[in-house]
């Protein structure tokens, strides 16, 4: 193998989780575990879940410095107890694509993960056009992570790697709430 293959292979990849199942924001996180082991540099920029206590929020605090943790949503988009106004989540979302150009311009991180940007998309909270601008923005060498349900088609095709989860039974079907620990 050439040296120039040999590179090809090791390069950045861009990772895509999406689908209707549960475990997209679980699946990237899980890899920032692996990441450590390998002394990386981690961001994860949170588009969408600002407003509610999750446990996440604080397992990742454990790991600073090694993994930067920015939530910069202002909560899940017009469902359940959302009574803000449409324009103040694109102006969160808008703060946050600005982070994200920064984070992942700025040569510091082996790994960025961008949660629920596929949603913030598919809102129209982020605008098709924005999205590839930003994975365009991607060095060779940055693994860009980028999670939520309906994944925008053109990023479909330009990932290295798409992951669709599928629900196929669900405990709040059989009137199961979401439990501590394991859904938030």
């Amino acid at each position: 193998m050439t040296d120039e293959k040999k590179e090809e292979k090791t390069r950045g990849l861009l990772i895509v989780y999406t689908g209707n199942g549960k475990g997209k924001t679980t699946a990237a996180l899980g890899m920032i575990i692996r990441a450590l082991g390998y002394d990386w540099r981690i961001c994860v920029i949170q588009f969408i879940k600002g407003s509610w206590k999750y446990g996440e929020m604080d397992g990742i605090k454990r790991l600073e410095p090694e993994v930067e943790f920015n939530i910069m949503g202002e909560g899940f988009v017009g469902i359940i107890d959302d009574e803000k106004p449409f324009e103040d989540h694109r102006r969160a979302a808008l703060a946050a694509y600005q982070a994200a150009v920064e984070k992942i311009e700025s040569g510091r991180f082996n790994l960025v993960i961008l949660d629920e940007l596929n949603v913030a998309v598919s809102l129209g909270l982020i605008t098709p056009e924005e999205l590839m601008d930003l994975v365009a923005r991607r060095p060779d060498e940055l693994h860009l992570v980028i999670t939520g349900r309906e994944a925008n088609r053109r990023l479909v095709e330009k990932a290295d790697l798409v992951t669709e989860m599928t629900e196929i039974k669900h405990p709040f079907q059989k009137g199961i709430l979401a439990q501590k620990g394991v859904d938030f």
